[in-house]
């Protein structure tokens, strides 16, 4: 048996040290057995210390008194004055960056290692002298009252859609009460998401809470300068006609957010479970993702059921309609047939040029309507400053103009797939001049366009392999339909002597 011995301590300070397993050890074989010696060896320990320990009832850690003394001299003691000063003066100073600094000051004194014993210092003078912290308040919820809503990522679970990333965000919705918990896919933390996210878990609900709480992301604040954010006219307006109380979190305190913020991590792991038992993460449609989606939250509600059933009784029914999903934004198609919506350019079709239409903004795509009639449905672009061209929309007057091919700036949407990038290419080396390359690319892609495109795809990807030059002749000839063989069938001549017999009988009956 080992003993260790504090220097500088009297005789009656020394003793030997013993776990807190130890003694549990000793416990659990004198209730097996009750042969106090043979508990005694078993758990390594004294048999007169496990008398002691036996007697007493405690565990060591409960009867071990602080460490009051000390090893080694401390490196700091001469300077420590000129730390407490400096921390006094500035409390957010960090410990690292002052030993960092005491390191340049004192090169020769202090070393890296030295570190976390300053470390140590700094905290207990902090606890001993520092300014009062912060104290978090425990909060008890009300059932009914309030709704948290906050935006999680999803990317780290690897959901495929045809082949394509899913929407990588979550707009995830609790009541902090129940835990009953809703969610909706989105691509950002915008007020569309927002507004979808919140309507889909209150409608599936039936039922209103009196407050809605989110955090300080830009769907639902804006910022008015020097750390301070206010609510959006928009976001105030959904709040309004959900008739909801809007309440919001101290900037850089998510822990006022924490319900569903501490639920995200058990979310993600209870989503993750149920991809493992499904076998796959890839759907058909993001219609396929949603059901499952709601399946699974279906699944853990049901264990919420009697917290839930509390906050029914005392939520108001959601007896309000529901806003649209898309907000509504009226634009002027320009002269190159295209439209700008949020910072993103868009083509339409040639014909609404020098129109105004109206433009649906959903969180995931774009409607453009004109005279009430739909027109386009189109994928919403992400960030700024891009562009989303169909060469469909354009390509009759780029054929009529086919020197504006070359220096077009969406020129590189003209190829929907490698293969006319490749069949492009092959043009350009097989014709001496830029321009008949180009009009020959122009014609295949006219081809395209007329329903045909899966088509012609088929027809370069053959003329390539072969090594043959792609015009829009040879691609036509492949693509157009056969004409139908009309087979020769002769018509045989009517016998009319029937008719007379008939006609004949018809008089003789009128003369009777």
């Amino acid at each position: 048996m080992r003993a260790i011995i504090a220097p500088d301590r009297s005789f009656e300070e020394e003793q030997v040290v013993v776990t807190d397993a130890q003694v549990r050890k000793l416990m659990d074989e004198l209730s097996r057995h009750g042969k106090k010696e043979l508990a005694a060896i078993r758990s390594g320990i004294d048999p007169k210390t496990a008398r002691q320990y036996r007697r007493e009832g405690k565990l060591p850690s409960e009867k071990r008194r602080p460490r009051t003394w000390q090893t080694r001299e401390d490196p700091f003691t001469e300077i420590w004055d000129e730390v407490a000063s400096r921390l006094s003066e500035a409390p957010e100073l960090e410990a690292k960056a002052l030993f960092e600094h005491l390191c340049e000051q004192h090169p020769d004194r202090f070393e890296e290692g030295q570190l976390r014993t300053f470390q140590r210092r700094v905290r207990q003078w902090r606890a001993l002298h520092g300014p009062d912290r912060e104290v978090f308040f425990g909060q008890e919820h009300r059932p009914g009252e309030a709704m948290q809503t906050d935006f999680t990522h999803i990317t780290e679970l690897q959901i495929t859609l045809a082949g394509e990333a899913a929407p990588p965000m979550l707009c995830h919705c609790v009541l902090p009460y129940s835990n009953w918990a809703w969610a909706t896919l989105c691509h950002s933390e915008s007020l569309l998401a927002l507004r979808r996210g919140v309507q889909e878990a209150l409608f599936r609900l039936g039922r209103r809470p009196k407050v809605h709480q989110t955090d300080n992301s830009t769907a639902a604040t804006h910022n008015l300068g020097s750390g301070k954010r206010a609510f959006n006219d928009e976001y105030m307006a959904l709040m309004r006609h959900l008739g909801l109380e809007p309440r919001t979190i101290a900037i850089g305190q998510k822990h006022q957010n924490g319900d569903v913020e501490a639920i995200h991590g058990s979310l993600k792991r209870r989503l993750e479970q149920h991809l493992l038992l499904r076998g796959s993460r890839e759907f058909a449609s993001v219609e396929a993702l949603e059901v499952w989606l709601a399946d699974v939250f279906d699944r853990a509600n049901r264990g919420r059921q009697k917290r839930l059933s509390e906050e029914m009784t005392v939520m108001r029914p959601m007896d309000v309609s529901r806003l649209p999903e898309f907000v509504e934004d009226r634009v002027q198609v320009s002269r190159s047939s295209t439209i700008r919506v949020r910072r993103n350019v868009y083509s339409v079709p040639s014909r609404l040029i020098g129109e105004q239409v109206r433009v649906r903004v959903y969180e995931d795509r774009l409607e453009v309507l004109f005279a009430g009639k739909p027109q386009l449905v189109v994928e919403r672009l992400r960030g700024r400053h891009g562009h989303r061209i169909d060469y469909r929309h354009i390509i009759r007057s780029l054929v009529r103009k086919p020197g504006a091919f070359a220096r077009y700036r969406y020129r590189e949407d003209l190829f929907p797939s490698l293969s006319f990038r490749r069949a492009y290419d092959a043009l350009t080396d097989a014709f001496a001049s830029d321009r008949r390359a180009d009009l020959e690319y122009l014609r295949v892609l006219l081809l395209a366009a007329s329903g045909l495109e899966s088509d012609v795809e088929t027809a370069l990807v053959a003329l390539l392999d072969r090594g043959e030059v792609p015009s829009s002749d040879v691609v036509r000839t492949m693509v157009a339909p056969s004409e139908p063989q009309v087979p020769d069938m002769p018509v045989p001549q009517p016998d009319l002597s029937g008719y007379d017999d008939l006609l004949g009988a018809t008089v003789r009956e009128g003369v009777r």
